[in-house]
């Protein structure tokens, strides 16, 4: 899962970013109104912790640029200020939480995690497909009540797949979500390949249906129905 931390506040960010981390979460930064700007325009992401007192921009007017690309990031606010007014605009804007400076980085992992959750899975903690039962909370994935061991990167595809199931995506937004704007700096997408195939073997080894299509030439697609 890919998070955006739009906060001036190094150390902040910092933190933030290396307890989300820790929770297999792949964070990006932005410390600027512009540089988040570009970010959101580029990118998409699982959710974006959003500072609205940015030292170059109303953080509002990103949301403003969310709504107008019609895009679903997640987004959570987080600001110093407590004013009433700025959180009613905020999630009146199309943001799905608030946060005030300082708050417990365990509540804002349970934010981050109901927002995901509401927005990919219909508040569930636990996926069913036929034979294929994935418990979020737990990380764990079995197949015919068999456990099936993935590596996090795995894991990670897995739900981006049934996230987006019956939509095709490119390997190079599979890049992007594996391994964020770094995606970019890369010769090639091999490794998407490589992570996809094993996915695949290990599920399919395991007596899963063929939900997990390859789309020749462009990418691939996670079926509802096999």
């Amino acid at each position: 899962m890919k998070i955006l931390i739009i906060e001036d506040e190094t150390e902040l960010a910092k933190s933030i970013s290396e307890y989300l981390s820790e929770e297999d979460y792949l964070c990006e930064f932005a410390t600027t109104f512009l540089e988040a700007t570009r970010k959101v325009e580029m990118f998409q992401y699982d959710c974006i912790l959003l500072d609205i007192m940015l030292p170059d921009g109303n953080g509002l007017k990103i949301l403003e640029e969310l709504k107008k690309q019609n895009k679903q990031d997640g987004v959570i606010i987080i600001s110093a200020k407590n004013a009433l007014d700025d959180k009613i605009n905020g999630l009146q804007m199309g943001a799905d939480d608030y946060l005030t400076k300082p708050f417990h980085l365990s509540e804002l992992l349970a934010r981050i995690y109901s927002i995901i959750r509401r927005k990919q899975f219909n508040n569930s903690n636990v996926i069913s497909q036929g034979e294929l039962l994935i418990d979020l909370l737990a990380k764990k994935v079995s197949i015919n009540n068999t456990i099936v061991l993935l590596t996090k990167k795995e894991f990670d595809l897995l739900i981006y797949f049934i996230g987006n199931k019956n939509k095709v995506i490119s390997k190079s937004t599979l890049a992007e979500h594996l391994s964020g704007d770094f995606a970019d700096m890369l010769d090639n997408h091999d490794f998407v390949y490589a992570h996809v195939k094993n996915l695949k073997k290990k599920l399919y080894d395991a007596g899963c249906n063929h939900y997990l299509k390859t789309v020749y030439g462009t990418g691939y697609k996670w079926e509802e129905e096999d």
